[in-house]
């Protein structure tokens, strides 16, 4: 039986593409997310959002998530039973102490990287685990598509149609066109970032590594057909592989079109992508944040976004002692979550995963001390959630999955 006490007043931290979908899809959901206010650096941002939102007040303020003792300040005014962290995912540490000085539980979508160096692990936040155990406090992490849904959906497979896991590849293709020369779905910074790191996967107890996308393959989707993915490292793999100890092989693969790989290695070879500071005109800039301060503004694709993403699980093991293969997805449109919610898929995909995450947060069906990542709650409550909110997910069995 849901707990009605636990539904009620909820921080969202942070105000792009992302934050749009998320607050709009929690004020969908009032009769659980009863108080909302979304906080960022620049306040005008969020009132944007507050202001398309017609069925119940949102409230908003300006904060520096860098800064924990304003954010503390910040959670002592509004006293939030909740804090949704979808700002930088450099702040995710200061977001966390604040919310261990305070007294509140936390939720973000992507794991912590440092500013200076592009890297992301778990490591960083799950250090923080005896501390939100002992706060009585719980911590859910990377909870958005891939990092998000990508977990529930293996935790899904492992609990109802494998005896053990042996290969997992988690394939993400979008499909669609926002008709630019160049633009990047999320993040500028914090996408580019990604794509130009080495490339990693596991393999027999170890992880190795790979040029960045050097290694790649088409792959057919439902829906969209073949498309050339590329082999990276992404997040969840380093939290699947430590859950489910029986994989032997676990890898993530992405499609980029040749034209945005040009572009790519262009901004790569004049150093545009560099996150070293460089003197300009007596005052140091990232090469990469200048960039990201020239493209086109994610949240500013949608209204022209054409096609589909396609996000999913392929997966090899055994069930009832003979070998299975087993392939889980979702196919979301950009022309429909722009015309839910103002915004492309990409933001769709992942701000509807961390409205679903916090609403099964206050109904205390995803609710335990601690630091936890999405495959380790129980995965029913969210499939059920992912048809219902706007994500249906599809499933195959027993077929070739090319990888």
């Amino acid at each position: 039986m849901i707990n009605i006490k636990n539904m009620g007043r909820v921080i969202v931290i942070g105000a792009g593409g992302v934050s749009t979908v998320a607050v709009k899809k929690m004020a969908m959901n009032a009769d659980v997310f009863t108080d909302i206010m979304v906080a960022t650096r620049t306040k005008g941002k969020a009132d944007r959002i507050a202001s398309e939102i017609k069925n119940m007040k949102v409230e908003t303020a300006q904060v520096n998530a860098d800064h924990a003792d304003e954010l503390v300040a910040l959670f002592n005014a509004y006293k939030p039973d909740l804090v949704v962290n979808l700002a930088l995912p450099y702040q995710d540490l200061s977001i966390m102490d604040a919310c261990l000085e305070y007294g509140v539980s936390y939720l973000d979508t992507a794991n912590y990287e440092p500013l200076d160096e592009a890297k992301y692990a778990y490591g960083w936040q799950w250090a923080y685990k005896d501390r939100f155990e002992k706060a009585g406090l719980t911590a859910i992490l990377g909870c958005g598509f891939d990092p998000g849904v990508t977990g529930v959906f293996t935790a899904h497979a492992a609990k109802h149609h494998f005896d053990e896991m042996h290969e997992l590849d988690i394939v993400d293709c979008n499909a669609g066109d926002h008709h630019k020369a160049f633009a990047t779905n999320f993040n500028p910074e914090i996408n580019i970032r990604e794509i130009t790191q080495r490339g990693k996967y596991f393999e027999n107890g170890e992880w190795k590594e790979t040029d960045p996308l050097s290694v790649h393959q088409p792959v057919n989707y439902p829906n969209v057909g073949a498309r050339e993915s590329y082999l990276m490292y992404h997040e969840e793999l380093e939290s699947l592989v430590k859950n489910f100890p029986t994989l032997r092989r676990a890898r993530f693969w992405m499609t980029f079109g040749q034209e945005y790989l040009t572009h790519l290695r262009v901004i790569q070879n004049i150093g545009m992508a560099s996150i070293k500071p460089v003197l300009y005109n007596g005052m140091e800039i990232v090469p990469i944040q200048f960039l990201k301060a020239v493209l086109p503004d994610p949240g500013s694709l949608g209204e022209n976004y054409t096609g589909e993403t396609s996000i999913g699980c392929r997966i090899r093991g055994i069930k009832n002692n003979q070998p299975a293969t087993y392939y889980i997805y979702n196919n979301a449109s950009h022309r429909a979550a722009y015309e839910e919610t103002g915004a492309q898929a990409v933001s769709y995909t992942t701000g509807v995963p961390a409205m679903i995450g916090a609403k099964l947060f206050l109904q205390g069906i995803w609710k335990k001390s601690g630091v936890w990542n999405t495959e380790e709650f129980n995965p029913d409550p969210f499939m059920k959630e992912l048809n219902e909110q706007g994500l249906p997910w599809h499933e195959q069995f027993n077929i070739d999955l090319e990888l």
